[in-house]
């Protein structure tokens, strides 16, 4: 069966209709202004009103420095385990029929229900100092609380959609036909993944990475709660920002918001740039 593209229509429009495409069209303007635009144009103007060197100094921070590397620390290491269990929990909801198929695929949108601050709090009760892990983890001598790796599994919690969901509509869409075929021919597993499936999913799959690493680095609630915003030892860009307000030191936290809104933005539309190039 051969698919049509359908091209906008180019005959004139009814009086009316114009007005009313033109009054969607202001509404999408004005609404994507209002929560996007405007606050970016508030943290531009906030970060350079003592001009560029106090960016410069509060940026170049050791405290500032150590909070930024973490995070990007934290969000690569959250985009490479979501990349690989992310696709296989993907793979097994499309390809796969099992008891408590609905319940798991249900369970992935859990971090999109649940607040940040309360993962953090569910963390410290399993984790913290009198929490259901703490004789296990006293007595092998490791520390998830108030350290990198509660902060780590925080992060992987609230960005496991991401990657999931952008998999499986794609992988619904692509079939099993070709990876048939691959597997007739000689293909084994890897081979008809690497060469068949991975191509057909790259763009769901690249989308998820960026949505993946763009949510981690902006993560707040439950950094905060199961790391404790140590300065200097668990603190984060985000934890960051919300230190240097309550401070009043506000070209840093203006400087800092800039950077990781500006770095996320760029990263999104770079991706779908490339990816209109690449058609």
């Amino acid at each position: 069966m051969t698919t049509v593209a359908l091209a906008p229509s180019t005959r004139p429009l009814a009086p009316g209709r114009v007005w009313i495409r033109r009054l969607l069209i202001g509404l999408v303007i004005i609404y994507v202004s209002i929560l996007i635009l405007a606050p970016l144009t508030r943290l531009v103007i906030g970060a350079f009103a003592g001009g560029i060197n106090p960016i410069f100094s509060a940026l170049s921070e050791p405290d500032v420095l150590s909070a930024f590397g973490r995070t990007l620390m934290i969000s690569l290491l959250t985009v490479i385990v979501h990349a690989f269990f992310g696709t296989i929990t993907a793979w097994v909801l499309v390809r796969h029929r099992f008891p408590g198929r609905k319940l798991l695929n249900g369970l992935i949108d859990m971090p999109f229900a649940v607040s940040p601050v309360v993962v953090g709090y569910m963390l410290l009760l399993l984790f913290g100092r009198n929490g259901v892990f703490a004789p296990l983890l006293a007595q092998w001598d490791i520390r998830i609380a108030f350290a990198l790796p509660g902060m780590i599994l925080a992060t992987l919690f609230v960005t496991l959609p991401f990657m999931v969901r952008e998999l499986i509509p794609v992988l619904e869409a692509f079939g099993i036909q070709q990876e048939q075929a691959a597997a007739t021919l000689g293909a084994n597993g890897w081979q008809t993944f690497w060469h068949v499936t991975l191509p057909a999913i790259r763009w769901g799959f690249v989308y998820g990475l960026t949505l993946t690493f763009a949510r981690a680095l902006g993560e707040f609630g439950a950094v905060l709660v199961i790391g404790g915003g140590v300065q200097g030892r668990t603190e984060t860009a985000t934890l960051y920002i919300y230190r240097a307000l309550d401070e009043r030191q506000t070209i840093g936290a203006y400087s800092a918001a800039l950077v990781l809104g500006l770095f996320s933005m760029i990263l999104i539309m770079s991706i779908d740039w490339w990816r209109r190039r690449a058609k």
